[in-house]
């Protein structure tokens, strides 16, 4: 077997954990990549979906002992877990609906390094106004949450649709302005990203069904597992980072990463 497939499997499994729940975006990370390393036909589209669900996983694994908690209590008709399940799902309607009527035409259009390289910058500049603003939030944990707060947060996440933009950025950032503390945010983020992305990459998976193969199945495989333990580290990482710090950090590495894309592509120095 030729290795250099499993390797390049590795190399965007890593990149595929370690940017999803990232305010830094993930896809637009996963496209740049992959035309760099020429992997970037329509089998590898449907590796990039793929291995979005280690990545899935690791949240689900990172939080098993809350979402157990969840489903006993739906079980068991508590009100705090109808409620959190209710917002989850409020929040995951948005994202559902505008998906849907505009997936075909972002795939077709928008999935080029050149608007992930406009959105990495433009995304970076609203963090950054959103860290220079002196915001006094109002919900310091998931449960205090209404289905008002939730429907605001995922209208948020749902113009992460656009290539580069960051879903869990936008869902972070939408939560701070709506009142959510820092920390329930990013956690809310995290909830929500488990039906949001599970439901994209089954419609994926469903549209793209033809493509797989068999043959493929180790490589896919890599990147799955190289995903799952990257993206179960930098959770872990990323809610150990909130307690001291910003994500200012997160905003200027956009907005020079954006900026290297525009300016190789224009000096000539990568054909992207």
């Amino acid at each position: 077997m030729d290795v250099t497939p499993l390797i390049l499997a590795f190399i965007l499994g890593i990149i595929e954990g370690l940017t999803e729940f990232l305010p830094i975006s993930s896809t637009g990370h996963l496209i740049i990549a992959g035309d760099l390393l020429n992997f970037n036909d329509e089998r590898g589209k449907v590796f990039m979906i793929v291995i979005q669900l280690g990545a899935i996983l690791a949240v689900v694994w990172e939080f098993r002992a809350k979402l157990l908690a969840v489903t006993r209590g739906l079980v068991v008709r508590e009100p705090v877990a109808w409620r959190f399940a209710s917002n989850v799902l409020v929040a995951f309607l948005p994202a559902v609906v505008l998906g849907l009527i505009f997936h075909h035409w972002i795939k077709t259009y928008l999935f080029n390094p050149y608007t992930v390289a406009m959105a990495l910058i433009g995304g970076g500049l609203v963090i950054l106004w959103v860290e220079k603003r002196a915001f006094h939030p109002h919900i310091k944990s998931i449960e205090d949450m209404r289905w008002q707060d939730a429907i605001k947060v995922g209208f948020a996440q749902s113009v992460a649709m656009f290539p580069g933009v960051s879903r869990s950025g936008a869902t972070i950032m939408g939560g701070m302005i709506f009142g959510l503390d820092r920390r329930v945010a990013t956690e809310f983020s995290f909830f929500l990203a488990i039906p949001t992305m599970f439901g994209a990459t089954v419609l994926d998976l469903y549209k793209n069904w033809h493509l797989l193969s068999v043959t493929d199945l180790p490589v896919f495989a890599v990147g799955f597992i190289a995903a799952f333990i990257s993206a179960y580290l930098a959770v872990a990482a990323l809610l150990k980072f909130i307690s001291n710090h910003t994500f200012v950090g997160f905003a200027w590495y956009r907005i020079v990463f954006g900026l290297i894309v525009l300016v190789t592509a224009y000096s000539g120095v990568v054909e992207w």
